[in-house]
């Protein structure tokens, strides 16, 4: 298969120092709102990239929960790949890529788990039959011998919580928060002369420090 002769001119917006705002958490905000209102097909689903101790990157999608000023919500299985990687190397980068927009966005930062009683309430806004789920991969990314052992799985914890009921949390499940110490935004350009503006968070001062990149 080759794509060599496979080209797009990206021509649907542009970034401009003089319109910018001067947090990262603001245009991500607006960049955001206009995906939704664009109609991107889950507009909130980013990679994740993490790297454990074998020096290894992985990267798989996962949904965005929740943005605050200086963070990103994610929920997932403490057991899984992702989060193995994470107990060793708690850093990750996150991002986001709308190709309807010509856009995207990467995030990086430090990683903590949210506090239990946070991700109990996010877990018990989910659907019933998807907390159900949650029980049925332990470990994630582990070896299961069929679909049909999974589906047995999940009929025997739908018998034992009926539409209903109280599903409790599983302790290997719950929440993260990916810290925002850099934002990237990257608007398609004609002739890939694309914008890439650089936010950087100072701590120490509160302050973002913004510079263009070469494309």
């Amino acid at each position: 298969m080759d794509f060599t002769s496979h080209r797009m001119s990206y021509e649907k917006d542009k970034l401009d120092e003089d319109n910018l705002p001067d947090t990262a958490y603001e245009l991500l905000q607006q960049w955001i709102d206009t995906a939704v209102e664009q109609d991107v097909n889950e507009p909130y689903a980013m990679s994740l990239a993490t790297c454990g101790e074998d020096g290894m990157p992985s990267v798989r999608i996962v949904l965005m929960r929740n943005l605050t000023a200086h963070s990103l919500l994610f929920y997932t299985n403490y057991l899984s790949a992702k989060a193995q990687d994470m107990a060793v190397n708690p850093k990750a980068e996150a991002m986001f890529f709308w190709h309807k927009l010509e856009r995207q966005v990467r995030i990086r930062g430090a990683i903590k788990k949210l506090p239990a009683q946070q991700s109990d309430d996010y877990y018990h806004k989910r659907p019933h039959d998807s907390q159900l789920a949650a029980w049925v991969s332990e470990p994630q990314s582990g070896v299961v011998a069929s679909r049909e052992q999974m589906e047995q799985k999940f009929a025997d914890l739908k018998a034992q919580y009926p539409q209903g009921s109280i599903v409790p949390r599983p302790e290997f499940w719950g929440g993260y928060e990916l810290m925002i110490e850099a934002v990237e935004f990257w608007q398609g350009r004609a002739n890939r002369m694309h914008d890439r503006i650089l936010y950087t968070y100072g701590k120490q001062n509160d302050t973002w420090h913004i510079q263009r990149l070469l494309p």
